[in-house]
C-alpha cells in the first residue's frame, strides 16, 4: 500500500509517538489486519462471486463486446466492422452528454477510510478512475442500440432494424451466461450469475448492522470520534456527509474529518469487530442457501467456459 507524508498532522496528534512510529513504518500488526480485513476478499461469499480483476471475468467482458460488435454490424453501425473491442471491454456505456465526474468521493472498500496517513490527504475522495469497469460516452443511437435504456421519445429501431431486448451488449451477455437466476431485495430485481451471492450480501449486511456487537463498535468509534471534536453516529454518516460532495478536491475539514475517521477505526478495534460479525452472517446465509449459491457457481463456470470458446473463435 502507498504511504505518503500526512498533510493534516493535526488530527493524528492524539496517537502516542510510538504508535504513531508503528503506524509510519507498517509495524502496527493490529492496523495490518484491518486493511486486510477491509477488503472485499476477505469475506466468505467472495468465494461465490467473480473477482473483477481475474482472467474468468475478463473473458466474459472480452466475449460480451465480440458478440455485441457483431450485433451493432447487422443493425447497421458499419463503423464497429474495425472496432477494437480490447479497447472497450473494460467499459460500460453511458449516454453522451450524462457523464459526470465531478465528484470523486467515495470508497471501495467495505469499511471506508483505514489509512490515517492517506485520509489526511486524500480524505474521502478515494475513487480510483483507473479501478474497475469504467463509464465510456457513445453517441446517443449507438448507446441506445448498446444497452436498449431508453428515455421517453427514444427510438427503438436503428437504420431500420428493432434493438434487441437489452441491446446488443444484453443480447451478448444472454448468450453467454444462458438463463440466470433472477431475485430481488428491497424491491430491486438482482439477475445474472451472481445475483443470489449479491441478495444474500445485502441482505446478511442488514442482519449483522443490527448485531449488538456491531452496534457496540459504532458507539466506540463515535465516542473516539467525539473526543476529537467530530460527531458522526457512525462511520457512514462521516464518509457520506454532503458537505464532501461539493467540492472536486477534499478540503481541510474533510481531510481532518477522515484522518481521525481512520485513526478512530484502528484505535477501537472497530474494522476487526464489525468483520466479524457480517463474516458471520455470510456463512450463516451460505449454510442456508448453500443449494442456490451451488447452482449459481455452475453457472458462472458455464458463462466462462462459454466466452472462452467465443474469445477464441473471434481470435
Amino acid at each position: 500500500m502507498r504511504k505518503v507524508l500526512p498533510l493534516a498532522l493535526a488530527a493524528l496528534f492524539a496517537l502516542s509517538a510510538c504508535q504513531f512510529t508503528d503506524r509510519l513504518s507498517g509495524g502496527d500488526d493490529s492496523a495490518g489486519e484491518a486493511r486486510r480485513l477491509n477488503a472485499v476478499s476477505a469475506f466468505p461469499l467472495y468465494a461465490y462471486d467473480i473477482d473483477p480483476s481475474a482472467a474468468d471475468n475478463q473473458a466474459v467482458d472480452r466475449a460480451q463486446w465480440i458478440l455485441a460488435k457483431r450485433c451493432m454490424v447487422r443493425l447497421g453501425f458499419s463503423g464497429f466492422a474495425v472496432l477494437d473491442t480490447k479497447s472497450v471491454e473494460s467499459t460500460y456505456p453511458v449516454r453522451q452528454g450524462t457523464l459526470d465526474l465531478s465528484s470523486s468521493v467515495g470508497d471501495d472498500r467495505p469499511y471506508g477510510v483505514d489509512d490515517p496517513d492517506l485520509a489526511s490527504e486524500h480524505g474521502y475522495h478515494n475513487q480510483d478512475p483507473a479501478a474497475g469497469t469504467q463509464h465510456l460516452e457513445w453517441p446517443t443511437d449507438q448507446f441506445l442500440a448498446l444497452t436498449a435504456e431508453f428515455g421517453t421519445g427514444d427510438s427503438h429501431f436503428a437504420h431500420g432494424h428493432r434493438i434487441p431486448e437489452g441491446g446488443c451488449l444484453g443480447q451478448a451477455r444472454q448468450k453467454i451466461t444462458g438463463p440466470t437466476p433472477a431475485t430481488k431485495v428491497d424491491g430491486i430485481r438482482l439477475t445474472g450469475t451472481t445475483s443470489i451471492a449479491m441478495r444474500l450480501w445485502i441482505q446478511s449486511g442488514k442482519e449483522a448492522r443490527k448485531d449488538p456487537a456491531w452496534k457496540k463498535a459504532e458507539r466506540a468509534w463515535s465516542d473516539c470520534m467525539k473526543k476529537r471534536g467530530f460527531h458522526y453516529t457512525d462511520p457512514d454518516a462521516a464518509a457520506l456527509d454532503m458537505a464532501w460532495f461539493r467540492t472536486e478536491k477534499p478540503t481541510g475539514k474533510e481531510r481532518k474529518t477522515a484522518a481521525a475517521d481512520a485513526t478512530c477505526k484502528l484505535d477501537t478495534g472497530y474494522i476487526q469487530s464489525v468483520h466479524a460479525v457480517q463474516a458471520r452472517a455470510q456463512k450463516s446465509a451460505i449454510s442456508r442457501n448453500k443449494r442456490e449459491l451451488e447452482d449459481q457457481r455452475a453457472a458462472q463456470q458455464r458463462a466462462v467456459r462459454n466466452a472462452r470458446a467465443i474469445v477464441a473463435a473471434g481470435s
